[in-house]
């Protein structure tokens, strides 16, 4: 019997680097009601907690934005283009399908001949890449990879939806993953309920982004607590260790409501959502990468990231702050 020869790869992997990019259009909830929508300031803070959320250029696409972020990923981690071998992409907002944003994303970079594919997982679809390319590098497929997750939804937004316009935003977030001595990424708890996919959907006819909030509300408060506690006890961290608590910045309602059910009396919880929206699978870097920059996460403090959406698909884990 033949036996194949695999790669020796790392004993374990690390966050090594983050960047982010938000652009620089700030539409608040008055500039909304400026172009017409149905709502108020107070109404759309009480309900979702977003004061103002950000918007592309009408030619500033998925992959610059992309790009931006993965360039400050790359200098922050001080690796090199020439040393990272895979590059994906989490997005659910490209123009078109074909070509995947991962290929270009990394010719803009300089970085040669690199492996190179999309996560569309919507919103947890940053922790799903996250964890396909830590696994890249522990099985020798990779040296280093580049996680970016970018979203443009200002291009898919029904104006006339109130449910919908004020809660969504652009923006990327970027990770560099690479081995370590000592883990510094935890195992996922992940999974999906796909009876309720159509809850969260982009509309094939219309092209508009549409969900129903009411069940997506329910869903994550009741089910989601569960798995963060589960990523906790298999990363072997206490949840009065967690240091910082970065959920999908959905709904400032779901993500107190489950600070609350998950229990994590010392964590500082991420509430990027205020003044960036929810950019769907970029929700997760763009919040951890801007609390890093601010000061607010000290180097190797345990954070707990939990993605959740359409799909409905979720993933939870434990990394260390790079």
């Amino acid at each position: 019997m033949t036996v194949l020869s695999t790669p020796r790869g790392a004993p374990a992997t690390r966050l090594l680097g983050l960047g982010h990019y938000r652009p620089a259009n700030v539409v608040t909830n008055f500039d909304l009601i400026a172009r017409g929508v149905d709502t108020d300031d107070e109404w759309v803070k009480s309900r979702v907690g977003i004061a103002e959320r950000r918007w592309a250029d009408q030619d500033e696409t998925v992959v610059d934005m992309a790009e931006q972020a993965g360039s400050k990923a790359l200098a922050a981690s001080g690796i090199s283009s020439a040393d990272v071998d895979l590059v994906l992409v989490a997005t659910c907002t490209l123009d078109s399908p074909v070509p995947a944003a991962a290929p270009t994303l990394a010719y803009r970079l300089g970085i040669d001949a690199p492996g190179a594919y999309d996560v569309n997982s919507g919103c947890s679809g940053f922790v799903y890449a996250l964890n396909a390319a830590s696994a890249a590098v522990q099985t020798g497929q990779a040296r280093n990879a580049l996680v970016v997750a970018a979203e443009r939804f200002s291009g898919w937004i029904d104006m006339t939806d109130r449910s919908t316009c004020i809660i969504l935003g652009d923006g990327a977030g970027a990770a560099v993953i690479g081995p370590a001595d000592t883990p510094g990424i935890g195992p996922v708890v992940w999974g999906s309920d796909g009876e309720q996919a159509q809850t969260v959907t982009i509309d094939k006819d219309s092209r508009f982004f549409q969900q129903e909030g009411q069940t997506v509300y329910r869903w994550a408060t009741g089910q989601m607590a569960p798995i963060a506690v589960e990523a906790c006890r298999r990363a072997g961290v206490a949840l009065e260790d967690i240091a910082v608590f970065v959920p999908h910045q959905a709904n400032l309602r779901i993500i107190d409501a489950l600070t609350r059910r998950i229990g994590l009396p010392n964590a500082i919880v991420a509430r990027d959502i205020v003044t960036s929206g929810n950019t769907s699978a970029a929700t997760i870097p763009l919040a951890l990468s801007r609390m890093v920059e601010a000061g607010e996460i000290a180097s190797g403090a345990p954070v707990l990231i939990l993605g959740f959406g359409s799909g409905l698909a979720y993933a939870g884990q434990v990394v260390l702050a790079p």
